[in-house]
């Protein structure tokens, strides 16, 4: 494992110890497609105009391929998770069950991801969300730099390397 790996694992130990001790976050594997699913499904902005855009094989593409996901655990119960795409430096998805938000399960989901890109050389890390969402306030109050709405109304954010 290269030392820039390693150096996420000590800084996710990090991230753990400051969530409630019945969440926990470990990598996505291919096995909780089925509840990464269900959690996209499950979100009431960011909808989904059409779930056959993502089948399982585009998550299993991200999951083993270009990048790397997290799940967040409560009690046992999938309620969140983010993937990275490792080969445009990119969050593909960030997305928390609406039973369990406000818990700092996405901050913390967020952090594991960045962290995991910019530790495999990621300068600058990018995302999408829909313009007037929760989600934008969010990525604001998280750093991200605002930019460009794009045709479908996505505003683009970006966030730099730390120096």
């Amino acid at each position: 494992m290269s030392s820039a790996l390693m150096g996420a694992g000590r800084f996710n130990h990090h991230l753990q110890k400051r969530l409630d001790p019945e969440i926990q976050i470990r990598p996505a594997t291919v096995a909780d497609i089925p509840e990464l699913s269900r959690i996209r499904l499950a979100v009431v902005e960011n909808v989904l105009a059409d779930p056959g855009r993502i089948p399982p094989e585009l998550y299993e593409t991200f999951l083993t391929e270009r990048g790397r996901g997290w799940v967040a655990l409560c009690g046992g119960t999938a309620a969140g998770f983010a993937v990275a795409d490792g080969e445009d430096a990119s969050i593909w998805a960030l997305f928390v069950d609406p039973p369990f938000e406000g818990q700092g399960l996405g901050k913390a989901l967020l952090e594991r991801a960045t962290d995991w890109l910019f530790a495999n050389g990621a300068r600058v890390i990018t995302l999408s969300t829909e313009v007037g969402t929760r989600a934008e306030g969010f990525y604001l109050a998280q750093g991200w730099h605002p930019g460009a709405i794009d045709v479908r109304g996505e505003r683009h954010f970006t966030l730099s390397a730390p120096e």
